[in-house]
């Protein structure tokens, strides 16, 4: 098992975070978002410790904490700082497994000449890429998968998030020759109990390897 995995999507709202919460309670592992987005409601790291059920030694805390509820380089203008890449070296969690969530897609902007993915390429870290089952999620994992490609970054697999759609699943994963993971599906309700019960059923923990 990789000691340290990326998690990122194909757009924004998809149930990354979600996901994120479920793979670190099923692998035992730390979380860290570099950058938070929106301090008004439930962070993505309180949303993760509570439906991960991860005490507060597994929760890395962010490098930067953006008021606003928008792309981090907007939310970053707005606080009137700039996101420094040279700030976002991956933590040492002490022999802990780590699950690192982007923002948004690969594209987000971090700063005016900075992207996620650029980030990415620098750690070098494996990804598990989640897309939604929804319509348009071929084009939008299919340009995301040739995406981490160009850029030589190892990819895990697809993490399907939704209702079961076995069509557009089988071709993301066929065109892009991308490993399947599993899919999560809708969670009613949606609490920690629920959620690591729908990871044992449709995920396997040796798939999560580079």
């Amino acid at each position: 098992m990789s000691s340290r995995i990326v998690v990122t999507g194909t757009d924004t709202g998809i149930g990354k975070t979600i996901f994120s919460a479920g793979l670190a309670g099923f692998l035992g592992a730390s979380y860290w978002k570099p950058v938070q987005s929106g301090l008004e409601e439930e962070t993505d790291a309180q949303l993760v410790a509570r439906l991960g059920g991860l005490s507060a030694d597994r929760i890395v805390p962010e490098r930067y904490r953006l008021r606003t509820p928008t792309s981090p380089h907007q939310s970053a203008a707005i606080d009137g700082v700039r996101i420094e890449p040279a700030a976002l070296d991956v933590p040492d969690t002490a022999g802990r497994p780590l699950v690192i969530e982007g923002a948004g897609g690969l594209m987000v902007p971090l700063n005016d000449t900075t992207l996620y993915i650029d980030i990415f390429e620098r750690w070098r870290l494996p990804v598990v890429l989640c897309a939604r089952t929804a319509l348009g999620t071929i084009n939008h994992s299919l340009l995301s998968v040739e995406a981490l490609r160009k850029r030589r970054i190892d990819i895990i697999g697809v993490a399907f998030i939704g209702e079961s759609n076995a069509e557009s699943e089988r071709a993301i994963c066929e065109i892009g020759q991308v490993r399947r993971l599993g899919r999560l599906p809708p969670l009613a309700p949606l609490a920690a109990e629920t959620l690591q019960a729908a990871f044992q059923a449709s995920f396997q923990r040796g798939d999560f390897e580079p």
